[in-house]
């Protein structure tokens, strides 16, 4: 019987020909924990009685979620994250150093066909270069630091083929929202999305890493797309090499547990509504809604075509008085890339507010916390109560361009009804 390309990773990591439903041990060749779950599983590798990492150059900690720290207590928890990626000579990356996920991909510590584990729900990000990737608890981060291995139940697979080219101003943030609406936060539970189809292929590998961020808001273990020519081109500009035999696909015969086809040719920009990310309406239905703050960064949609799009909706326009716009790089590298492009000149003629490389507003730790009673729209990718700090305030998910429009305009606004020049 022929496997997914998930199917094909999880036998490749645990040495045994595996299918949907088995356990397995398999060996993990990258893991990561960032300042919001490290500590956790740094106490619980102290309580094992951990006395080294299976492998340093495996392990990356990362300070992004409260970084730089906003209180004592947060800096008490870089200090020992510092010390124990010291101590232990762990690949560390400080304060300003951008996205864990982002870090990741960018220090080739994510390759196609490679299984990688991270103290992070959103993980799964990586799937977009052709990986199996998810997340896990501090406890079991603790296990992997020590031994290099961790359990799993093989997911099964459900096959979502998105078809048709994207209309102007539409973006795939756009479409991982309409497809999250219809499958439901919980529809996909435990399953690996394999994302497929011509829109798909059309995508950037930056598109890409954004359908498969958000394959966790439908209670998938991972999402994954077939690595192609575009999958190594990226990762040979940043300098990492490729194994052939990593790059995997599925065979034709593999077993889905679902097969769902979605056309995009008609699909008009989407928002997540509160207080729930599968709260999906066309904009046409929200528009017109009333914001106090735009955000354009975070996992999701901080790269640099995000940022490029945002960029050509602000020249020469003004963040509208009593809306506050923050904008925020993924990571160091795209900063500087910004910087060269004249992008955040033009975000600071706007009115925009830049800040370092991190999470910022969407873990509602420090930067851009909510008052009661505001609305938000943001390009991250969750819109719950509390999400940015304020279980009174609002949240609406949405595109960079939708971000940006809504900006101007103060209130939520359909990108396609700005001229913008090609």
């Amino acid at each position: 019987m022929g496997k997914t390309i998930s199917e094909k990773i999880l036998s490749r990591a645990s040495g045994k020909d595996v299918y949907a439903g088995d356990i397995i041990i398999a060996d993990v060749d990258s893991a990561m924990a960032h300042d919001g779950t490290a500590l956790l599983a740094i106490e619980a590798f102290e309580e094992m009685k951990g006395s080294g990492l299976f492998n340093p150059n495996s392990i990356s900690l990362v300070l992004d979620h409260v970084a730089p720290s906003s209180n004592e207590t947060f800096s008490k928890v870089h200090k020992r994250i510092r010390e124990f990626a010291f101590n232990y000579r762990a690949n560390f990356y400080e304060v300003g150093s951008g996205v864990c996920h982002q870090i990741m991909i960018e220090t080739g510590q994510v390759k196609p066909g490679e299984l990688i584990v991270g103290a992070d729900s959103h993980t799964c990000t990586y799937g977009a270069l052709g990986a199996f990737a998810t997340g896990i608890g501090s406890t079991d981060m603790a296990a992997v630091f020590m031994s290099g291995k961790l359990w799993f139940k093989v997911p099964g697979t459900m096959e979502v083929r998105i078809d048709g080219s994207l209309p102007k101003m539409v973006t795939p943030k756009d479409v991982i929202l309409k497809v999250v609406g219809e499958i439901g936060a919980d529809g996909a539970t435990y399953q690996a999305i394999e994302f497929k189809g011509s829109t798909v292929k059309e995508m950037s590998v930056e598109g890409r890493l954004t359908l498969c961020n958000m394959a966790v808001e439908m209670g998938a273990k991972t999402g994954i797309i077939e690595p192609d020519e575009k999958t190594i081109k990226y990762l040979e500009d940043m300098n990492v090499d490729v194994d052939p035999q990593g790059i995997l696909k599925s065979d034709p015969d593999a077993k889905y547990t679902a097969k769902l086809q979605f056309d995009m040719s008609d699909l008009e920009p989407q928002v997540a509504c509160p207080h729930s990310v599968d709260n999906v309406k066309p904009i046409s239905k929200v528009e017109g809604t009333p914001i106090n703050q735009a955000f354009l960064g975070s996992c999701t949609n901080g790269r640099i075509e995000d940022l490029r799009l945002a960029a050509k909706i602000l020249d020469g326009r003004k963040v509208k008085r009593g809306v506050r716009m923050i904008v925020i790089p993924i990571s160091r590298r795209i900063y500087l890339q910004a910087l060269k492009e004249g992008l955040i000149e033009t975000f600071i003629d706007a009115g925009c507010v830049v800040c370092n490389p991190g999470c910022g507003p969407c873990v509602g730790a420090h930067q851009g916390i909510l008052a009661p009673g505001e609305v938000c729209v943001s390009t991250s990718n969750r819109n719950f109560k509390g999400r940015m700090g304020c279980m009174d305030a609002e949240i609406y998910l949405a595109s960079p361009a939708t971000v940006a429009a809504s900006a101007i305009e103060g209130e939520i606004t359909d990108p396609r009804r700005l001229k913008v020049d090609e």
